[in-house]
């Protein structure tokens, strides 16, 4: 099929992704993206085995190396260490992570530098300022509408639009999004030497989740690059528009529904930044000295709300033109921390199948079925632990699924 061409809505860490490993197996893609280019959403992500093995298999050589010389410096331990609000280590729990690579392994990155990076030399295929509407498809192919009235045609959709996706509202309305009523606030803090003087020793390891009496919730990731980024672009992708990250620590707060912590979802989305912050350090103000001093020197700029929502696993749909991945057909809570790898795996998974396709080594509408049933076999299990009450629950880890062995 020599004018196979792929059409993917959304230019997140997924979309992405996937438009280098098609680009990269010579199959022709565009990505369209509604925000006005690469903004400043969330902070840090976990990664694990399978999301680093999945950026491996897509990404030129010199983007993964950029990628592995950027992310976190290897914790201590791997694991995520539960404190109370004192500070006094209460327990552990491992990742839920396959197994992970033993010289170099994948622990975090900054979620803006790996989506500049996965941007590089897609230029001419990336389109910001692109908003979904909707799109139509029969047996020739598929269109996807923006609502500027313009349009994109392809021979296959690939809704990568997040776990508000437009394109799975119209293929599979019935799957809802479900709101589970915890509230956070995440902001990030620089990493000085006496904020780490000051942090109990757990927060330096995977993950960190300090618990109060009330309630209230505060998790903590350290993201310390392996190099400087400007000094690793300069070597491995001189010129590469990926911008210097300090080290630092992010903070989330969430609070339970009907806990009188937080304000309403409206005063929050309304309050500014400062307002915000005030909240989360009212919240802390008692709590271990050092768990205080991170959410008090947290940049004030970096505060924002969150609604802990997840999606049901979707039965079986028909198969079609039109195919999803990440967020937009399982968005899940951060409960274990997989929901990058698991967009970066669907990524990788699509990948082969579409270049296959491409080929003309496998049917269209075959190649998307196996994809699809592979997907929903591996990344739904992990879905419904993660959407699980009891996830919040420090020492709770299903028994079917990998964990990281320490």
């Amino acid at each position: 099929m020599p004018s196979f061409h792929v059409v993917v809505a959304g230019g997140g860490i997924g979309g992405l992704c996937l438009a280098q490993g098609l680009r990269k197996a010579g199959v022709s893609c565009a990505v369209y993206e509604s925000a006005p280019g690469i903004v400043h959403t969330g902070y840090r992500l976990h990664m694990n085995g399978d999301g680093g093995r999945a950026l491996q298999r897509c990404l030129p050589e010199p983007l993964y190396e950029l990628y592995a010389q950027t992310s976190r410096i290897a914790p201590r331990r791997p694991l995520m260490v539960h404190l109370d609000h004192l500070g006094n280590e209460l327990g552990t729990r491992p990742h839920i992570d396959p197994p992970n690579d033993p010289v170099r392994p994948h622990t975090a990155v900054n979620r803006r530098t790996l989506r500049q990076i996965m941007a590089v030399g897609l230029e001419d295929v990336l389109h910001f300022g692109h908003t979904v509407s909707g799109f139509e498809a029969d047996d020739d192919g598929v269109r996807l509408l923006f609502e500027d009235g313009s349009s994109a045609t392809g021979d296959v959709l690939v809704a990568a639009d997040g776990i508000n996706s437009v394109v799975r509202r119209q293929l599979l309305p019935e799957v809802p999004v479900v709101d589970t009523g915890l509230r956070g606030l995440y902001a990030i803090a620089p990493l000085t030497d006496a904020l780490a003087a000051a942090l109990p020793a757990g927060v330096f390891d995977g993950f960190s989740m300090a618990s109060a009496p009330n309630g209230a919730v505060l998790v903590a990731g350290v993201y310390q690059p392996r190099r400087p980024i400007a000094e690793a672009v300069a070597e491995l992708v001189p010129g590469a528009a990926v911008d210097p990250v300090g080290p630092y620590v992010m903070a989330g707060l969430f609070a339970p529904p009907h806990g009188g912590l937080f304000p309403s979802d409206e005063e929050l989305r309304q309050a500014t930044s400062e307002a915000r912050h005030a909240v989360m350090c009212e919240v802390v103000k008692d709590w271990h000295p050092g768990l205080s001093a991170l959410v008090e020197r947290a940049d004030r700029t970096t505060v924002f709300p969150v609604a802990v929502r997840h999606l049901e696993p979707a039965d079986p749909w028909p198969t079609s033109r039109v195919t999803l991945l990440g967020d937009a057909i399982h968005g899940m809570p951060p409960s274990y921390g997989t929901g990058a790898n698991t967009t970066l795996r669907d990524a990788a998974a699509l990948t082969e199948s579409l270049t296959r396709v491409a080929r003309g080594e496998a049917p269209l509408l075959g190649a998307i079925a196996a994809y699809e049933a592979e997907m929903r076999a591996e990344v739904f299990p992990i879905l419904r632990a993660a959407s699980d009450p009891r996830a919040q629950e420090p020492e709770f880890v299903p028994d079917d699924l990998p964990v990281a062995k320490v």
